[in-house]
């Protein structure tokens, strides 16, 4: 455990010091959901918890700024024209979507009445132009992507590629809270933060660290789907012994239930996985063993 929650508090910390609070918290909910995952002893993990919140909120008490966003999402018409301008424009644009929103690019409050309509606050803007039913499809397709990837994950982790597995899980604790917070912002549910989102917002660097998360999944889908080809070749190729060669059918299915388990073993522990085209061997690489 003090592993990990080495190498995010010094990111965190780094994060802190631009300021950017927003994204250090969400990487630290990434990492309390990894360890979670990984199995980490709960009771043990709650030390750490009760050293960090109160660390979090004096970093928001004493930041003015932070402080202004926290009372100002309560209630945003208090000062509209002042800290709640923002979320109220962006309240007034899903209002003004209402059920199937106002068409394509017709949207009014991206016209300079909503800041950062095409990055923090795009949500907004869709759920004006395409209204409650767009909103529920861009929600859906965030879902199945998150649910996929812990899928993957889940699927990697049966068959003993725990690295893989973890990947996959780390990915999808990234998008599905990123997605989360942005939504919830846009929606008045949260502080206002700067977070986009994702594959969605206008942006460069946040496109394409996506870009390489989801380029991640699929090397680890690649990899998933090999080893179960793999598996089922082996399974079909396993010697069995005649049932005449040995005396006795309880030492028959003896035999074959030992070659089938050592089959299995050896495809969820690979030593190394020898592949053959065009008349040339390759040796895929593997990450050691896991037990």
């Amino acid at each position: 455990m003090l592993k990990p929650l080495g190498v995010a508090g010094l990111l965190i910390v780094m994060l802190l010091a631009q300021p950017d609070f927003g994204s250090a918290t969400l990487l630290l909910g990434i990492t309390a959901g990894m360890l979670v995952l990984g199995g980490v002893n709960l009771p043990r993990m709650s030390m750490p918890v009760v050293l960090a919140l109160p660390a979090m909120v004096a970093l928001v008490v004493f930041e003015p700024y932070r402080m202004r966003r926290v009372t100002s999402f309560m209630d945003p018409w208090q000062d509209q024209l002042g800290a709640g301008y923002q979320l109220s424009n962006a309240l007034m644009a899903i209002g003004r979507g209402e059920w199937f929103g106002v068409g394509l690019g017709a949207s009014v409050q991206k016209l300079n009445y909503l800041p950062e309509a095409h990055t923090d606050f795009i949500f907004s803007v869709i759920a004006e132009e395409l209204g409650f039913a767009g909103v529920c499809v861009v929600v859906a397709l965030y879902a199945l992507l998150v649910g996929r990837a812990l899928y993957l994950g889940l699927q990697c982790v049966e068959m003993r590629r725990h690295f893989s597995g973890y990947i996959a899980f780390g990915v999808a604790l990234w998008i599905g809270m990123q997605t989360f917070v942005s939504i919830g912002v846009n929606l008045g549910m949260l502080p206002t933060k700067g977070l986009t989102l994702p594959l969605v917002s206008s942006g460069g660097s946040s496109v394409m660290m996506t870009c390489v998360a989801i380029s991640l999944l699929l090397r680890v889908s690649y990899e998933l789907d090999r080893a179960e080809r793999q598996r089922a070749v082996r399974r079909e190729s396993a010697p069995v012994p005649a049932a005449a060669e040995v005396a006795g059918a309880p030492r028959v299915a003896q035999r074959t239930q030992e070659v089938r388990a050592a089959s299995v073993q050896a495809d969820a522990n690979p030593p190394g996985i020898s592949l053959r085209g065009r008349g040339t061997s390759r040796v895929e690489p593997t990450f050691g063993s896991f037990s």
